[in-house]
């Protein structure tokens, strides 16, 4: 939690585990590799990998989910951004000449070649 990542988080697989927020992703893992079983009865959110709900209840909580304002809010936000396209057609730049010539450059002999 970034508001305060030493407060205590109970662990939705083991309801007696606390948690400090900022070690509570880490604790997900090793509680879902030792209690497989719970687990197995358990959804992850796709707003935030740290909310566990019942599989029966994912729809609902999906509904309900405040991560899910955030995920909204950035593809509002993308979808106002200028295209590739329009950013192009604005610009400018242009690169500056090569003076590069590969091809002759291997032409010219060993005398030229790289040596380690």
């Amino acid at each position: 939690d970034v508001s305060d990542p030493d407060r205590l988080v109970q662990c939705p697989l083991v309801k007696h585990h606390q948690i400090r927020a900022r070690r509570f992703p880490y604790h997900l893992v090793k509680c879902k590799e030792s209690n497989p079983e719970i687990a197995k009865k358990l959804a992850t959110c796709p707003f935030n990998a740290r909310h566990l709900v019942p599989k029966a209840d994912l729809s609902d909580h999906i509904m309900k989910c405040n991560d899910k304002t955030f995920m909204e809010q950035d593809v509002v936000s993308q979808s106002c951004e200028p295209t590739q396209e329009q950013l192009n057609n604005g610009s400018t730049w242009q690169a500056p000449p090569c003076n590069e010539d590969w091809e002759t450059e291997l032409l010219e002999g060993p005398e030229s070649a790289f040596v380690w």
